[in-house]
């Protein structure tokens, strides 16, 4: 007879499966007709099978991956209040595990959580060059500077193995296509060689997400994304390159990491930033059940103030979705902070120029003939 099969049903909840992550849960999406739990099992055979006599300890929650096969890849919006009108995502889905990340609901129109379904079961779209540089050549595009960053990380861990964000940036370099990204990883770094060639062009800029300078919180906030010293540290690699660096204080949560506004933008200019970009916590759909759990479990005497204040940015709400609100917040505790910011822009003197990426030098792919570039 075989060796005994551990016959458990793993919850994904469990401290020790979920380990490393950011969310503490995975609820079933809004758009499910049933909710899913899980439990382990409370009878017994009396055969020595049940669960209680299982001593191994619970794998580990495992990253996994599938291939999406869209027919298009660039996205396009309309909002007035963001600077971009089409953008990239080669992932969806983000192993980062941000707990407070606005994009987890999207997660949703796949059947799956916005809980850790999200930073565990990834899409990747190796198709993204190849679809890219097809929507480039068609003669009615035309050009304005990318986005790549704006919903799910273009270089969160994954993409180390799959490579499709260092293959949509090949194209745009091919297509002398501007192309601006945020980001919370390191790996952008490793993509310097086509970055610094394209901003002496003018067509390449990047930013750095840094919410804190606290290696705990960070770790329990962001459990899977570079540390705060390695962002800055990327920060000072691309400056030195020759590339646009910004840094984006992202979010902005009243009571947790408005203190460090002054300390982050103060570091990121040492490191070679020009330029910074601050945006308020929202916590749309179910993100805002998941944050509320995170606070309990990590940070519980923080838990109702924080929840308190950011009630206070969002006119008693947990998120806002109107234009020109929904980035910045409202009211006066939302306006002090953004004076904060203000003043520690100008102290360090970020934002005394603006960038703007050149569309002149754009040139369609050429197709004829290289289709096998693209698999």
């Amino acid at each position: 007879m075989g060796a005994k099969s551990d016959l458990r049903t793993v919850d994904p909840t469990d401290p020790a499966v979920r380990r490393g992550r950011g969310a503490g849960a995975n609820p079933s999406g809004r758009f499910e007709a049933y909710a899913r739990v899980t439990k382990d099992r409370d009878w017994d055979f009396g055969d020595g099978w049940d669960d209680k006599n299982i001593d191994a300890p619970p794998p580990r929650l495992a990253t996994t991956v599938r291939v999406d096969a869209p027919r298009t890849i660039i996205a396009r919006n309309t909002s007035p209040d963001v600077p971009f009108d089409r953008s990239i995502n080669p992932y969806r889905g983000c192993e980062h595990g941000c707990v407070y990340c606005f994009a987890r609901p999207t997660h949703e129109f796949l059947g799956l959580s916005a809980g850790l379904d999200f930073e565990t079961k990834l899409v990747a779209k190796p198709d993204a060059p190849a679809l890219l540089a097809q929507e480039l050549a068609k003669p009615r595009y035309k050009c304005a500077p990318m986005a790549m960053g704006t919903n799910t990380d273009p270089y969160q861990p994954i993409e180390r193995d799959w490579k499709i964000t260092r293959g949509v940036l090949e194209v745009l370099a091919a297509a002398n296509h501007p192309v601006a990204f945020v980001t919370k990883s390191n790996l952008i770094v490793r993509d310097v060689d086509i970055l610094g060639p394209m901003a002496a062009r003018n067509l390449a800029a990047a930013n750095l997400s840094i919410t804190t300078l606290d290696r705990h919180l960070a770790r329990t906030m962001e459990p899977r994304a570079a540390t705060p010293q390695r962002r800055l540290d990327a920060v000072r690699a691309l400056a030195d390159a020759g590339v646009p660096t910004g840094v984006m204080v992202a979010p902005v949560i009243p009571g947790l990491n408005d203190s460090e506004i002054e300390s982050i933008l103060q570091a990121a200019a040492k490191a070679g930033a020009t330029s910074a970009a601050m945006i308020m916590v929202r916590l749309p759909y179910g993100v805002k059940d998941l944050f509320a759990d995170w606070l309990t479990e990590h940070f519980p005497d923080r838990r109702d103030r924080v929840l308190g204040l950011i009630r206070t940015v969002r006119a008693g709400a947990e998120s806002s979705a109107s234009f020109f609100e929904r980035q910045s917040g409202s009211g006066p505790v939302a306006a002090m902070i953004k004076q904060r910011f203000a003043a520690a822009c100008r102290r360090f003197g970020l934002n005394r120029s603006n960038v703007k990426l050149d569309t002149s030098q754009f040139v369609p792919p050429d197709l004829s003939g290289q289709l096998g570039l693209f698999p």
